[in-house]
């Protein structure tokens, strides 16, 4: 009867064993839409024997535990090529916006350039006409509006852009903070031997959307880990979460701080490093060579104007606002400072029928003092330049879409979870059960016959 008793036992503890792998197999189907889930693959393992002389006995099976099927290696990858495509999707939807300033089709600043040029050409066949000359001021006020309209949308932008930078940095402070908590629960389970897997998931995904954010490198600990950016500064410590702060620089632009140090610079990854490369290089950079169009055209055209005389047999004043010495806002601020036709000075003689100074007019067109280019050539840089960084960037981001999506893949053929594989095993796992089943009702029967006859 011990015989039996013993039998009974080893079926027992193979009908609890296949139970809780069934129960995991179910869990694994619950989740196989589930972002980041890991799926689990459970652990059996023999007990231990028993010896009696020469005689070893079996003692039936566990579930050791379930273990989740994960690639660290594989999962940090994903997280740094996240990094790259948050971004490179920053830096493109930003500059595509920067685009769309120059795009203005038929009121663009090429255009009312060309118009301006084209207004002095009618102006030379009759220099005494106040329409023609009206014609030449419109198409002077029409090229002022244009750039200090481009500068203006720029500075609004750009303002935009760091009220994002703000938004984004808002972001990091909940994530880091969540991500502590959680390293928190994975070490108090861990460090009673429990199973801590269903966190470990919560957590990467949460460093995944950290990433997407701003760089992050981690660092592995027993059961935690610590988060920094690719430049050592801290995010995540166990436990604790270091803060990122925003504080305005003179110019009103916000910068990033951690523990008191200006950490904007060191920011190259992520949504905070596409953010910030456009806010504090591209469109500065696009200001500045619109402050030089913009007082190249107004000394030029002013210089030519002082050359001649007006029909009123006067020296020509400026036709734009003068520009400061140094250029800086001469984009923003470009105006036409006349607004009587008579006032342009196309005379070279005082005589109201010269034309012979529009001729430094026209000259402007071909002057290459503009960094060294004409006017139409400088503007067409600046164009080209902007194109190229979506261009490029656009390119780099499809064939950073095109990693995360293979990674992401390969993560998925790893740990995701198969319909078809988790099917197969829950028939596997079922006729086990059946049989162990089976066994227990077979035991049952026989140690049901064996007390009847001791009661007989």
């Amino acid at each position: 009867m011990s015989n039996l008793l013993a039998t009974m036992s080893l079926a027992t503890g193979a009908l609890a064993a296949e139970q809780s792998a069934l129960t995991e197999t179910a869990n694994n189907v619950a989740n196989v839409n589930t972002p980041g889930y890991s799926r689990k693959q459970p652990q059996f393992g023999e007990n231990p024997p028993i010896v009696l002389g020469q005689l070893t006995f079996g003692t039936g099976v566990s579930l050791e535990n379930a273990a989740s099927i994960r690639d660290p290696i594989l999962q940090i990858r994903i997280q740094q090529e996240t990094g790259t495509q948050g971004e490179l999707s920053a830096f493109v939807n930003a500059m595509q916006q920067v685009q769309t300033q120059f795009n203005n089709q038929g009121n663009d600043i090429g255009t009312q350039l060309s118009a301006l040029f084209a207004s002095i050409s009618q102006l030379s066949t009759s220099p005494a006409s106040i329409a023609l000359r009206q014609g030449v001021l419109t198409a002077a006020s029409n090229l002022a509006s244009s750039i200090s309209t481009t500068a203006n949308n720029l500075e609004s932008q750009q303002a935009n852009l760091d009220l994002s930078v703000t938004q984004s940095v808002d972001q990091v402070n909940t994530l880091t903070q969540q991500i502590a908590k959680v390293n928190g629960q994975i070490a108090a389970l861990e460090n009673l031997h429990q199973d801590a897997s269903a966190f470990i998931d919560q957590r990467d995904v949460l460093v995944g959307q950290l990433s997407n954010l701003i760089d992050v490198s981690q660092i592995k600990t027993e059961s935690q880990i610590s988060l920094t950016t690719s430049n050592g500064t801290a995010l995540v410590a166990g436990t604790q979460a270091f803060t990122l702060t925003t504080q305005p620089d003179p110019s009103g632009l916000e910068h990033i701080f951690s523990q008191g140090n200006d950490v904007t610079s060191q920011l190259n990854s992520g949504q905070l490093g596409g953010l910030l490369q456009v806010r504090d290089h591209k469109i500065p950079s696009l200001l500045v060579s619109l402050n030089t169009l913009a007082a190249g055209i107004s000394n030029s055209f002013n210089a030519a104007n002082a050359s001649g005389f007006d029909l009123n047999g006067h020296q020509g004043a400026d036709i734009f606002v003068p520009p400061a010495a140094s250029g800086a806002g001469a984009a923003a601020g470009m105006a036409v400072a006349i607004t009587d036709p008579a006032l342009i000075a196309a005379s070279s003689d005082g005589s109201a029928g010269s034309n012979g100074n529009l001729a430094n007019f026209s000259a402007i067109h071909d002057q290459t003092t503009f960094n060294g280019e004409t006017p139409s050539d400088f503007y067409g840089s600046l164009i080209f330049s902007i194109g190229n960084d979506v261009s490029s960037g656009s390119i780099e981001q499809q064939a950073s879409q095109l990693v995360l999506q293979q990674l992401q893949d390969q993560r998925g053929s790893i740990s995701g979870v198969s319909l078809d594989e988790e099917a197969g095993n829950l028939v596997q796992y079922q006729r086990a059960y059946d049989a162990a089943a089976r066994v227990v009702d077979t035991v049952n029967q026989m140690l049901e016959t064996l007390i009847n006859m001791g009661t007989t």
